[in-house]
C-alpha cells in the first residue's frame, strides 16, 4: 500500500517522492497489464505508458478515490485500448519451472500446467470479463474498488464476475479432459 504522504509529496512536485512512488507501483501496474493483455511485450509497453501517464497526471489525482483505484483505472483503460487494437498472443516462455531438491518435480510440472491452463482460460474470456477477473483475483480488489476503477455499477461487476467464473469453469473442465491427468 502506498503511503498517502508519498502521494501528497509527489503531487507537490517533489521529484524524489514521485520517483519513489512510481517504483512502488511499477510491479502492480505491470502485473495488471500482463494479465489483461496476456503478452509480455504488450504488458511492458502498456506499463510504461501507464507510468508516464501517472507521472504527468499526478497533479490531477483527487482523494475522492483511493490512489490504487485511480492508478488501476489508468492501467485498465490503457490495456483495454491496447487490447482492442491487437489480438493477444500466448508467450511460450512465460512459465518457467525451477527444479530444486526440495520440490517434487512431478508436482512442479503439474502446477505449471495448471497455471498455464488458468492463464490461457483467462485470456479466452471476453475483455470485460477478463478485466474484472484480473482486478478481483489477481489484484485483490473489492467489488466496490472494481466498480470505481471501471466506472461500472457494482451489480454489473458482480454479474461480470459470475459469468466469468462460469466461463472459466467450463474452459478449465475442457483443459482437464484434454490436459494433464494427475
Amino acid at each position: 500500500m502506498v503511503a498517502p504522504e508519498l502521494v501528497k509529496a509527489a503531487q507537490a512536485g517533489e521529484r524524489d517522492a514521485l520517483i519513489t512512488l512510481l517504483r512502488e507501483i511499477e510491479s502492480h501496474v505491470y502485473r495488471t497489464a500482463f494479465y489483461i493483455l496476456g503478452n509480455e511485450q504488450d504488458a511492458m509497453d502498456a506499463s510504461q505508458e501507464a507510468l508516464i501517464r501517472i507521472y504527468t497526471k499526478i497533479g490531477s489525482y483527487e482523494e475522492k478515490a483511493q490512489f490504487k483505484t485511480w492508478v488501476q483505472r489508468i492501467v485498465t483503460n490503457l490495456c483495454i485500448d491496447k487490447f482492442r487494437k491487437t489480438k493477444p498472443t500466448i508467450s511460450s516462455d512465460e512459465h518457467e519451472m525451477s527444479f530444486t531438491a526440495e520440490i517434487n518435480v512431478e508436482d512442479e510440472v503439474i502446477s505449471t500446467y495448471i497455471a498455464q491452463d488458468i492463464n490461457e482460460a483467462i485470456e479466452k474470456l471476453p475483455e470485460h470479463h477478463r478485466t474484472v477477473v484480473v482486478l478481483r483475483y489477481i489484484e485483490d480488489f473489492s467489488y466496490n474498488e472494481i466498480a470505481e476503477s471501471l466506472d461500472l455499477p457494482i451489480n454489473t461487476v458482480k454479474s461480470y464476475l459470475f459469468r466469468a467464473r462460469k466461463q472459466l469453469q467450463i474452459l478449465l473442465q475442457d483443459y482437464q479432459k484434454g490436459g494433464v491427468q494427475g
